[in-house]
Order: C-alpha cells, then structure tokens, then sequence
C-alpha cells in the first residue's frame, strides 16, 4: 500500500486522515481501495474530508455505512464537500488508538511527565507507534497492554536497554 514516497504530500495526506477513517472502519488492506489510492493523488484530500463528512452523516441519521465502499467511491468519482470542519478530526469516537492514549497519559502521569517521557506518536506501514524521548518505540496496542508503569519504566531515560522487551512489539532506533 505504500505507494507513495515517505515525503510527498499524497503520504502526510493519508498520514493525517487514516485514523479518522479507520476509526470509522475503512480497510486500507482492501485492493480495490488501494488501487483506487495509488490512481488519485489528485483531489485526495477533498475525497477524504467528504468521505468522512458522508460517514458522519450517515451515522447521525441511523442509515448503514459502508466505509471502504463509500472512500473508493469518494476517490474514484472525485468527490467534495462544503460541509467540511477541521474539528471532525477531534471527535472522540474517531480518534486514534493513539490519540487516545496520548490523552489518557495525561490522565495517569500529568502534562509534564507525559511530555518528558514521550516524544511522538506516528505511523508505520500502517501501525501505530509511541516514540519515548529515550530512542525506544513501542506499538500503542502493546503500551496497552503493558499498562502504564512498564510503559513509563520502559521510556524512562534511566531504563536499561533489555533485549527481552525488543521484538515486534516493541523496538529502539
């Protein structure tokens, strides 16, 4: 699916919309709307903000939603929309895992801790990762299930590096 170069603006497009749709439930994995992604660098993001916007509506008015369906058809038939708001992207059900957990870290360390312990969270062929100040990574599915004081001893700067805790789910740079 990474059709796109790291730096060009089709990818920070994507980047930025992908977890709203895919809190609304649109498979990036389907072929169909892969194809449909790599053939539509123009107008991509008009057809993301109306697909969201379609979905949006939907949802409120009790009707079925489609998601894959309705972003192929948003890219494929170039759609836009004049009911776009920025704050969609902040709804709460359509954060990120992410995002989500940025906001709960607050809750259980505080503003200042958080900031201190945790650098970024980002995409990564798809997955979702924490990136703590001390050059470790982890994926957000596994920081949930660590819990949050072996999140916070793993990204703690006086953590050791322990090869047990590298892997899949999580990695240093």
């Amino acid at each position: 699916m990474w059709f796109w170069s790291a730096d060009s603006v089709e990818q920070e497009l994507f980047d930025l919309y992908a977890p709203t749709l895919q809190s609304l439930g649109v498979n990036f994995n389907d072929e169909q709307l892969q194809d449909s992604l790599e053939a539509a660098s123009l107008g991509l993001e008009d057809a993301f903000r109306s697909a969201i916007v379609y979905m949006l509506w939907l949802e409120e008015n009790l009707k079925p939603i489609y998601p894959t369906a309705i972003l192929i058809e948003a890219l494929t038939n170039q759609w836009r929309t004049k009911y776009w708001k920025p704050e969609y992207l902040e709804l709460e059900q359509l954060l990120s895992p992410g995002k989500r957990w940025w906001k709960a870290a607050v809750d259980m360390w505080g503003y200042d801790e958080r900031n201190q312990l945790v650098a970024d969270i980002f995409y990564d062929h798809g997955q979702e990762f924490i990136k703590f100040r001390n050059g470790k990574e982890i994926l957000v599915d596994t920081a949930y299930k660590w819990g949050w004081e072996r999140v916070a001893d793993y990204a703690s700067p006086f953590s050791e590096s322990n090869s047990s805790l590298r892997g899949i789910n999580a990695r240093e740079s």
